[in-house]
Parts: structure tokens; C-alpha cells; sequence
């Protein structure tokens, strides 16, 4: 197969073999002209007297005859294993008595679909939710995030330095043992299927009323954008479930995700552990205040400047149409 720098193209090929077969060429002289092996020029000339300009195309390096693979039958054990209890490369390597290399080659070359593909409880491929347009389905959903003690929390500084924060705010007669809880922030988060395009509040709660409410806000954003909201889709959350939300969506078509699977709604969850990854505990805080500060700024650079890899590494502002701000 040729590479970038071969001296030869199929075209290059053609023209070398036509001056040493039909204009009587030596092997030497087309070798200097086209700057390759004599031996090489005899390969070409030959191939074309034998199979003329069709010859002149890459063929496969793959052996005729592969007498160290895998035998059939090992193969077939890999696979029976990989489908019947869904274990990866090194666990059926282990099992079988065959390195995970060997294994990974064979389920390769079946074209057997990745852990990561499948639904775990019914070893199903997991069918990706595409929306044709903006709008179509927006994703809500919570997270609870861990409010950051005055001087910075145990996950950046250590769990000894982190309960120390926590306990140098006790009040007078509290145990000295004691942790004092600081609370959370309840993340609502509604994101647009095609687009990524998200909205998203730190909250006190996730009751009704305040999902009900957040949602009136979110849905008026994205009108403000253009983006006209046909479904909603969330978990089986109570407040979803509430009187009150369902007010709130209006004539807004309603769907909820199946028990215990998550995946369904995976473009919230996803968002929420980039989110987590790049602004959560991306680096130190010295208080909460610092990151709640911080977060209006990276949601910002998340919707209109951070390259998304399900959108071919532009930003989720670059799927709306006629988004103003999209370059600010």
C-alpha cells in the first residue's frame, strides 16, 4: 500500500511499466527515471504484462495462510464468554487461559461491540438518542454538589486539612469530633439533544415548586435563543412527577426515562460529569462563593467556545441557528 512518501502513485506505476514494456525502456534506465529499485521497476513491468493497467492497483498484505491463529474453536469460547457474561479482554483472557491481546484481536475481528456499548442488564447495544433538530428533546435533570468550606475542602486539600476546615466552624458546646454538614447545591440542569446547548442553575432544593420553577426560566432562555421545546425528558424524580411541573410544561410533551436506567437520559448525565471534571473540582476553591462565581463563567465557555467531540469538536452555540452572541 503506498504511503506519502512513496516515490510511485498507481499513475506513476502505469507510466514506468508502459516505457519498459511497450517502449522498450531498460529496467535501469526507468529505475533512475522514476527514482526507484531496479528491482522494482521489474515488479511493476512484470504486473502489467501479466494483468496490464488493472495490476497496477495496491493489493493486500494479508497472508494467504495464517498458521499461528487462533484456532476456531478457542475463538468461539471467547465469544460465547464475551456474550454470556459480558466480561472484557483480561477476565476472559484469565479465564481461558489466553492473553488479553489475543483476546481483544478476536473479538476485533468479529466485530463484537465494546463493554461500553451495551446495556449491562440485558447485554443489548445501547441505541444513542439523535434528534433531527433544536428543540426536539431537551434533557433535564439534578445533581447535588458538595458546598466548599471556608479555606478549601478535603478533596483538594487533603481529607486531614478538610476536616480540620469543617471542624474550625463548629459552634461553642459542639463535640470536638463532630463534622458540622455543610450542605449541597442542587445543580438543575436542562441541555437541548442536538445541540448541547445548556441551561443551568445551582439551586437550594430540588422540591417541585423549584423544579417547576426552574424549568418556566430555562424554557424562556431557550425561546430567547430561538429554540422552541416540543419534549422534555426526565427521570421518575418526584418533582417530575409533581402537579406543579406539569404545569409548568404546559402543552410541552412529557417523557420519563425507564427505572434504574439512567442511560436513557445520558446527554444530562454526561454534561454533569464534564462539568464536574472541568469545573467542580477542576482546582482549588478556597470557598464556596469562589466556585459559584466561577460557574456562570464555564457555562458560558461550555455553550459557546468548548469544542464537544458528539459535535465534531465545535461548540454547542455552533447547532443553533442565528445564535446571537455564538463568537463573543
Amino acid at each position: 500500500m503506498s504511503h506519502r512518501n512513496a516515490p510511485l502513485s498507481e499513475t506513476g506505476r502505469l507510466r514506468l511499466a508502459r516505457c519498459v514494456v511497450e517502449d522498450g525502456w531498460t529496467l535501469r534506465r526507468a529505475a533512475e527515471r522514476f527514482h526507484v529499485a531496479v528491482t522494482t521497476a521489474q515488479r511493476w513491468a512484470n504486473r502489467y504484462r501479466e494483468l496490464g493497467p488493472t495490476g497496477m492497483a495496491d493489493r493486500s498484505s494479508r497472508p494467504h495462510r495464517s498458521p499461528h491463529r487462533t484456532p476456531t474453536r478457542t475463538e468461539r469460547r471467547i465469544i460465547k464468554v464475551r456474550v454470556t457474561r459480558r466480561w472484557g479482554p483480561a477476565r476472559i483472557g484469565y479465564l481461558l487461559g489466553i492473553h488479553p491481546s489475543t483476546v481483544h484481536r478476536v473479538l476485533a475481528r468479529y466485530g463484537v461491540a465494546r463493554l461500553r456499548w451495551l446495556d449491562r442488564s440485558t447485554g443489548q447495544v445501547v441505541r444513542r438518542i439523535e434528534t433531527a433538530s433544536v428543540g426536539e428533546l431537551v434533557h433535564v435533570d439534578v445533581k447535588k454538589v458538595g458546598k466548599v468550606p471556608d479555606g478549601g475542602g478535603w478533596r483538594m486539600q487533603g481529607r486531614s486539612i478538610g476536616n480540620r476546615n469543617s471542624q474550625s466552624s463548629r459552634q461553642p458546646g459542639q463535640h470536638r469530633n463532630r463534622r458540622l454538614v455543610r450542605g449541597y447545591h442542587f445543580l438543575h440542569t436542562a441541555i437541548d439533544g442536538h445541540s448541547r446547548l445548556a441551561y443551568s442553575e445551582l439551586l437550594t432544593d430540588e422540591r417541585k415548586e423549584t423544579a417547576a420553577a426552574f424549568w418556566n426560566r430555562a424554557n424562556a432562555w431557550f425561546a430567547e435563543r430561538g429554540i422552541i421545546v416540543r419534549k422534555v425528558l426526565t427521570d421518575n424524580g418526584s418533582c417530575y412527577r409533581s402537579h406543579a411541573f406539569r404545569d409548568a410544561l404546559g402543552n410541552i410533551e412529557h417523557r420519563r426515562t425507564r427505572p434504574y436506567r439512567p442511560q436513557t437520559n445520558g446527554k444530562v448525565e454526561r454534561f454533569h460529569r464534564t462539568l464536574a471534571d472541568e469545573w467542580a473540582y477542576a482546582r482549588l476553591y478556597t470557598s464556596d462563593a469562589e466556585r459559584c462565581d466561577e460557574y456562570s463563567r464555564w457555562l458560558h465557555h461550555y455553550n459557546y467556545h468548548r469544542g464537544h467531540t458528539a459535535l465534531g469538536g465545535q461548540p454547542p452555540a455552533a447547532r443553533v441557528p442565528n445564535l446571537s452572541g455564538q463568537y463573543s
